[in-house]
């Protein structure tokens, strides 16, 4: 399962910005987490700042941000252009690919390596549940095992 089909057309301009998780797989470090946000900038070396932040708990809780750095896949992985490596580590790097992205750019399904890793994002805090239910059901024919998935809370206005 570690060679997925990435989206044909990804423009990274477009792809920055803040996004909100409206779902994702359980796992250490966002354990607990509520409100979680993603943002990708431009970095001055070319590389994109990512800024992972979410409240422990409630939306009133103790925040809680990671910083880490992403890339373009390297030169072999031009046939998949919606696919980057992120680190949060050093220089450890994991793979992240664009498996459903909205032609505006509204919203995004995200996978990463051996299928462990699965987000929905949002330009918004919420998407409409028809939007979310063609979400889930394409991470299902990739093979992603839709029932661990965990509904982020978001704040009902922000």
């Amino acid at each position: 399962m570690e060679k997925f089909e990435t989206v044909e057309n990804f423009d990274l301009q477009k792809y920055l910005g803040k996004w909100y998780e409206i779902a994702r797989f359980d796992f250490l470090f966002e354990r607990g987490l509520c409100s979680v946000t993603a943002e990708y900038s431009l970095r001055p070396d070319g590389r994109v700042r990512v800024v992972n932040s979410g409240r422990k708990g409630s939306p009133q809780g103790r925040l809680s941000v990671a910083e880490g750095k992403a890339k373009l896949g390297a030169p072999d992985d031009l046939r998949r252009p919606g696919f980057l490596k992120v680190s949060f580590f050093g220089p450890f790097y994991t793979p992240y690919y664009i498996l459903a992205l909205d032609p505006d750019y509204r919203y995004v399904l995200v996978g990463g390596r051996k299928g462990k890793y699965l987000w929905i994002l949002s330009r918004t805090p919420h998407l409409p549940q028809e939007t979310v239910q063609q979400l889930v059901a394409r991470a299902g024919e990739l093979g992603f095992d839709t029932s661990k998935l965990i509904f982020t809370p978001q704040p009902a206005e922000l």
